[in-house]
């Protein structure tokens, strides 16, 4: 009997674990930012259905090696429009921030974005779309890149959006 209750125990707190990886709940605010001097390293998200929006998670990597430059851009989108955006001249981004509106099924966005001393990008470029409307992603950003800027699209009849992303290589200047 003791066994079983420790069996159940462990089973929930693993259960729970597993939900704390997502940065928000259904519907709720999204904000994230990486710890100083680090980036974002890999973005996973999961669309809900009854929901008609998606939960996200974060990774981080070492970015910037001294002091970092950080700033929040504003909305770049209205709901249901479409946006580019690209952080500024060497910088990278390092987080993001959104709400939910029930009425439009959609998200406006603004990303954190972080410029470390003496570091400039190079190289940059886009990927593909990577996903499909509706469904799960993880979309990790390639070894010896640093994510720079993202592209998105949102249609009404998924009440959905595609991404893909800007990355670049690290240059000292």
């Amino acid at each position: 009997m003791q066994r079983a209750a420790v069996f159940l125990l462990l089973t929930t707190l693993l259960a729970s674990g597993q939900e704390l990886l997502w940065e928000n709940a259904y519907d709720q605010p999204l904000d994230f930012t990486c710890p100083p001097g680090q980036s974002i390293s890999y973005i996973k998200s999961q669309h809900h259905n009854h929901h008609e929006d998606r939960m996200w998670e974060f990774g981080c990597k070492d970015t910037f090696s001294s002091g970092a430059d950080c700033f929040l851009s504003p909305y770049v989108n209205d709901f249901d429009q479409a946006f580019t955006y690209e952080c500024p001249a060497h910088h990278f981004m390092s987080g993001m921030s959104s709400y939910h509106n029930n009425k439009h099924e959609d998200r406006r966005w603004q990303f954190y974005c972080c410029r470390g001393i003496g570091q400039c990008i190079a190289e940059c470029e886009w990927t593909t779309y990577v996903n499909w409307f509706d469904e799960y992603f993880h979309w990790t950003v390639p070894n010896q890149n640093y994510l720079a800027g993202a592209e998105s699209y949102h249609e009404n009849k998924h009440e959905d959006r595609r991404w893909r992303y800007k990355y670049c290589t690290k240059v000292q200047c």
